[in-house]
């Protein structure tokens, strides 16, 4: 629980929360049409990563050839298992002067080739898939580091890839090594962590829903690959603004499904990215029972989305408080559509306010 109070006072800081939120006040008190409002939400997830297999096989050219469970369907699964395993049998070269990365190439794997693959889902199977991957890389290691031995006393220099590889081959070295990845009491479930501010604004009389800005921070260990992270973070709450304002799946009086094309249901697209977006992912240290000290991205992060709902909601109570409703407390389902939005400001206390106001100017001018 320090790791979430460490990034809730960060994120007060980076996002100018009680500055913002004393702005809305004014601004609501200026505005009648249009309303704002703004929200903080915090998240803890609970994250179980599942057994993985991994096979690691060094071919006569010296290209790598990696197979693993996990598919990869955009989240940079392959990406992360790439640098896994230049990063593992770089061990090989401490100096780092020999780098690997062009030979690495991953190939899909089947459950003829790869048994016990499981499945690709919960936002776990690219560091499952790394840790079978550095597990198979470590075995090959241990087998090239007597051959790394000979040829460094032979030549007394630097051993190229090349070199160690031709050498591995004449000694009859095997170079194809598979593991199954299992983890450890310790290792099998832990605690994401993190944190958003989002910021709103509606449109009392259409329901509109502007998002002017949202604010993350998320805790994801070590990142194996920052850049990749930070993708599946931001994606992922954009796939959660969906979920709580914007995908209402509706069905009729039978039972079937009327929401059934992009007419009517309403995925996100580039106008639910909010106008400001910040997204930092937070490096929380070293941690022995995960793999590399990394954290899983995906979607956990989508649970940060109920900021944007909360916002909305703080919007409308705004706008209820405007037209002297004294129901301040209601209920804003999920998801929070700008019909519904339209609705639960209080048409017919709009309608009422307009009838007197009208009312009001016909008195004055008579």
């Amino acid at each position: 629980m320090l790791i979430l109070s460490a990034i809730f006072n960060r994120l007060l800081t980076t996002s100018s929360y009680v500055h913002r939120a004393e702005s809305i006040k004014h601004f609501n008190n200026r505005n009648k049409w249009r309303k704002r409002g703004i929200s903080c939400a915090p998240l803890i997830f609970k994250v179980a990563p599942r057994p993985a297999p991994g096979r690691v096989s060094v071919l006569n050219d010296g290209s790598i050839v990696v197979e693993v469970g996990g598919v990869e369907v955009g989240q940079g699964l392959w990406t992360k298992v790439q640098q896994m395993t230049v990063f593992a049998l770089g061990q090989l070269w401490p100096d780092g002067s020999e780098c690997l990365l062009d030979r690495v190439r991953l190939l899909q794997a089947d459950t003829l080739n790869l048994i016990q693959g499981g499945l690709t889902a919960g936002s776990t199977s690219s560091e499952s898939s790394c840790a079978a991957t550095l597990e198979a890389c470590n075995m090959l290691v241990d087998r090239l580091k007597p051959v790394m031995k000979k040829l460094k006393q032979q030549s007394a220099g630097a051993v190229s890839w090349d070199a160690l590889i031709a050498q591995a081959i004449k000694d009859n070295v095997n170079l194809s090594s598979s593991a199954y990845w299992v983890p450890g009491q310790e290792s099998s479930t832990y605690l994401n962590y993190g944190a958003a501010i989002s910021e709103v604004e509606i449109d009392v009389l259409t329901g509109a829903i502007t998002l002017l800005r949202s604010d993350l921070v998320y805790d994801c260990g070590k990142s194996l690959n920052p850049a990749v992270d930070l993708g599946q973070i931001e994606g992922s709450f954009i796939q959660g603004i969906g979920f709580f304002i914007n995908e209402e799946h509706e069905t009729n009086a039978d039972g079937l499904v009327v929401s059934d094309s992009t007419w009517v249901y309403k995925i996100p697209s580039v106008d639910t990215i909010p106008k400001q977006f910040n997204a930092e992912v937070l490096s929380t240290g070293y941690h022995k029972n995960r793999v590399l000290s990394s954290k899983a991205s995906g979607e956990p992060a989508m649970v940060l989305a109920a900021s944007v709902h909360c916002a909305v909601r703080e919007a409308i109570r705004a706008a209820r408080k405007e037209f002297g409703s004294s129901q301040l407390t209601f209920q804003l389902d999920v998801p929070a559509p700008m019909t519904h939005v339209k609705e639960i400001c209080g048409l017919d206390i709009v309608d009422k306010y307009l009838e007197s106001l009208s009312a009001h100017q016909s008195r004055a001018s008579a």
